[in-house]
């Protein structure tokens, strides 16, 4: 009788709910955990996550994956994933052999982060379903998507100014300006790994809110007459320029900035292989099967870095903050040099394009359509507006370069 009340205690205190409610000191007995009302809070977080991602349908492909891998980092005793094998105390570097021999599936699965492999897998299917066209098309929508990498630059230095972020930490957080996950993921993976998960999430909610925090800053910076401006129909781009794009692209920007080439050269192999016309099987498993796989991984990989010691700390809301400062400023960048670029063509250009800066493809560009026609209905911007849009994908990557060039 006493061997199976002790297999019952022994199977209490080996339940999730035991180590939720209570901790172990250092003389050996049991008491309250002190972490318990953070657990909660992170339970809560999950949640909403989670009723944006399947209820309000905002970017649920990542958002879903990366609230369920915070829910595993958070269950009491799971020990699904270690980030002591990625980081350790001394400050030197992860040792391969250490992950294999402790390492659990989690940890696994968050070497595709470490590596950097996964955001670059991304960038490849994002090449394959993004029509550049409209970038060769209009060369002059490349500066667009420089100017909107402002907001990359203004929230780097905010983050320095408050003092709590390293340098590299600050570059980190001033990639959520350029409204692109993957290359945020693969910037801070490298350079501040504890901040992953609020970096991500910040990163892809404001992707998602994207048709409610733009419009209002286009409509502050510009007047009616710009926004109801008619741009001229596209030239016809030729076969020899879709390919030729891509290898010249990732050819000059790799001899520049070597430490942009994993995303850039692959961001122009997916489209090399989408447009050269013999590689449509190769084209379609980017956009579908390979996409598919990669975002299930690369969503829980980051998840699973949330845990409520480090993510509930004040360095997360001021990231947050720094994160929705960031992505203003780069619409506000966009839209004045959209505006400069109107006054230089005497009307040509609407400044509506130039929100479309930010890399979120192709929701930004939707949403400067969307603008545009609500003052004329007989507007259409899109095709214009992916151009910027392009832009800011390549934009951003080059940005994410400079930044690994500098503090790595």
């Amino acid at each position: 009788m006493a061997d199976m009340l002790d297999s019952l205690i022994k199977l209490w205190e080996s339940t999730g709910i035991y180590k939720l409610l209570f901790d172990i000191n250092e003389a050996g007995s049991a008491v309250f955990n002190a972490d318990f009302y953070k657990t909660l809070i992170m339970y809560v977080i999950v949640g909403v996550l989670m009723y944006l991602a399947i209820v309000k349908k905002f970017e649920p492909l990542l958002l879903l994956p990366i609230a369920f891998g915070m829910l595993l980092a958070n269950l009491p005793g799971a020990e699904l994933f270690h980030m002591d094998l990625f980081i350790h105390e001394d400050g030197s570097m992860f040792v391969m052999q250490e992950v294999i021999e402790r390492g659990g599936l989690m940890d696994f699965l968050y070497l595709g982060v470490k590596l950097g492999i996964y955001p670059s897998l991304i960038f490849l299917a994002v090449g394959a379903m993004t029509d550049f066209t409209p970038l060769i098309a209009n060369p002059k929508s490349l500066l667009l998507g420089a100017a909107a990498q402002f907001g990359i630059y203004v929230a780097f230095i905010g983050a320095l100014c408050s003092l709590q972020f390293s340098p590299a930490e600050a570059a980190s957080i001033g990639i959520i300006g350029g409204a692109d996950g993957p290359t945020a993921i693969y910037v801070t993976k490298t350079l501040a790994p504890m901040l992953l998960g609020a970096i991500a999430v910040a990163a892809y909610s404001y992707m998602a809110l994207v048709p409610i925090i733009q419009p209002p800053i286009m409509k502050l910076f510009t007047t009616k007459k710009e926004r109801m401006i008619k741009m001229e129909t596209l030239r016809p781009v030729s076969q020899v320029e879709k390919v030729l794009f891509p290898i010249v692209v990732a050819a000059i920007v790799a001899l520049i900035l070597p430490d942009a080439a994993p995303l850039v050269g692959f961001l122009m192999l997916g489209n090399l292989l989408n447009v050269c016309g013999v590689t449509d099987r190769l084209s379609k498993t980017a956009q579908n099967e390979l996409c598919n796989i990669v975002t299930i991984f690369l969503g829980v990989s980051v998840g699973v870095t949330a845990d409520a010691e480090t993510f509930l700390a004040p360095k997360t809301l001021l990231i947050i903050i720094l994160g929705l400062t960031a992505f203003a400023f780069a619409t506000f960048g966009g839209v004045m040099f959209g505006k400069l670029m109107c006054f230089l063509t005497r009307g040509k250009i609407n400044p509506l394009i130039g929100s479309a800066g930010v890399s979120a493809v192709p929701m930004a560009a939707r949403v400067s359509q969307t603008v545009g026609q609500k003052e004329n209905p007989s507007n259409f911007l899109l095709m214009h507006a992916m151009g910027p849009n392009v832009a800011g994908v390549i934009g951003s990557a080059v940005a994410a370069g400079v930044f690994l060039a500098l503090f790595a």
